[in-house]
């Protein structure tokens, strides 16, 4: 459990949000002793996103995806065949 008092959650608001989107929990105290007055809580926990064809089972990328034919690269330069 991570106590803040207010002061320190206006300073820190963005990192105790992904503490607690983490799992961990937050509360926010106020006064001189400290009192607990409120609690940050994630509404759902982050997920590991993949984007596009990543996330597919087996996908490679090829070894030539990078290589163009010559008759391509000539084009791409300006220069006629």
């Amino acid at each position: 459990m991570v106590e803040a008092s207010m002061f320190e959650a206006k300073t820190q608001l963005s990192n105790l949000v992904k503490r607690a989107q983490r799992g961990e929990k937050i509360v926010l105290t106020s006064g001189r002793n400290r009192t607990p007055v409120a609690e940050i809580v994630a509404l759902k926990p982050a997920k590991k996103r993949t984007l596009g064809l990543f996330s597919q089972p087996g996908f490679e990328i090829p070894a030539d995806f990078d290589e163009l034919p010559e008759s391509e690269m000539k084009a791409w330069r300006g220069e006629s065949e």
